[in-house]
């Protein structure tokens, strides 16, 4: 069974007006995704069919292009992802690391978004300049 669309676009409208209330600085965009800047990253938000009764909210981060991928850098962001307690570093085809945390939309409360933007955003801010000086590469706002 697939997702109803009233229920994805009940979900696109409770994040849009969490958003105004608390990044009136986000951008929005037709799609049901949405963008938010947060010191030297880029947070993006995605709100995502999940099953028949509930959705997914992806939000996610770049968190630096360009690195040079080794074993020594997925061994540490493995060992980050196993550390954390909540969200994970990933690798998109193209080689950029991202970190991505998602909350399930149906039921969504303000504090539960804000709390998963902030945690990303805090954490993808903090990593890009640790990676940057292990592997090289350019954070979000150096792109």
């Amino acid at each position: 069974m697939e997702t109803p669309i009233e229920l994805v676009n009940q979900t696109v409208e409770k994040v849009q007006n969490i958003l105004k209330n608390s990044f009136p600085d986000f951008l929005s965009f037709e799609n049901g995704s949405f963008t938010i800047s947060r010191g030297s990253t880029q947070i993006m938000l995605v709100v995502r069919p999940f099953n028949e009764t509930d959705t997914c909210i992806e939000c996610m981060a770049t968190v630096v292009s360009g690195a040079e991928i080794s074993h020594e850098l997925l061994h540490y962001l493995l060992r980050k992802n196993a550390e954390l307690h909540f969200g994970a570093f990933g690798l998109l085809f193209d080689g950029t690391i991202i970190f991505s945390h998602s909350i399930t939309g149906a039921n969504l409360d303000a504090n539960e978004l804000i709390t998963s933007v902030h945690s990303v955003a805090i954490i993808s801010d903090y990593y890009d300049d640790e990676i940057v000086k292990m592997a090289g590469g350019k954070r979000a706002l150096d792109s």
